[in-house]
């Protein structure tokens, strides 16, 4: 007949598992690797809040335009409302940063409505030209003179504004954006109206 294990001798039994289980938390979880991943998310945030200083909040700047396409593009304060959220992506052909994000804003455009501006690129022959050479089909609007930029405190490239259904701006973005980031705070925006 097997031994038989009582409450006490069972606990027993268990306590090196739980001790070793208590060990491995211990070195994922060290405090020191706590206050390290604090201290990056620290700085991302710092580095983010710093970026996007002096940038708008609330009603977005008036923006309005005539696309590469011959279409017209309106957001901002000037009382046009759309249906749904706009990103709106300040960008240079100048900018390799912009370029390295270009498929990025070309797949959120895709899903969503968003007003491409090409600032400080030159003319609306320049800009298409970049645009048919990287083989991007976006309708642009052209700011030459950057006088949409500094409307909308634009000081570096590329800058990326969530504009909600009502005009308002609910996120920016200063530098790289990924696609997914960029379509989840459109997702938000239209999900939960200011």
């Amino acid at each position: 007949m097997g031994a038989v294990l009582t409450p006490s001798r069972e606990a027993e039994a268990q306590a090196p598992k739980a001790q070793a289980f208590r060990n491995s938390l211990r070195r994922v979880f060290k405090p020191r690797r706590l206050l390290e991943a604090g201290l990056i998310i620290a700085v991302i945030l710092g580095a983010q809040y710093w970026q996007t200083r002096g940038l708008p909040e609330g009603a977005a700047p008036p923006l309005a335009g005539i696309l590469t396409d011959g279409s017209s593009a309106r957001v901002g304060a000037d009382g046009t409302a759309n249906d749904k959220p706009t990103l709106v992506a300040f960008w240079s052909t100048w900018c390799p940063v912009c370029s390295a994000e270009e498929d990025n804003i070309v797949s959120v455009a895709k899903d969503h409505r968003v007003i491409s501006v090409a600032m400080q690129s030159g003319d609306a022959a320049t800009v298409m030209k970049h645009l048919k050479e990287r083989g991007i089909a976006l309708p642009v609007l052209v700011d030459a003179d950057g006088r949409h930029a500094e409307n909308w405190g634009v000081r570096g490239v590329p800058t990326h504004f969530v504009v909600d259904a009502a005009g308002n701006i609910r996120f920016r973005v200063v530098g790289y954006a990924t696609t997914w980031g960029l379509k989840t705070r459109l997702w938000w925006a239209e999900t939960f109206p200011a």
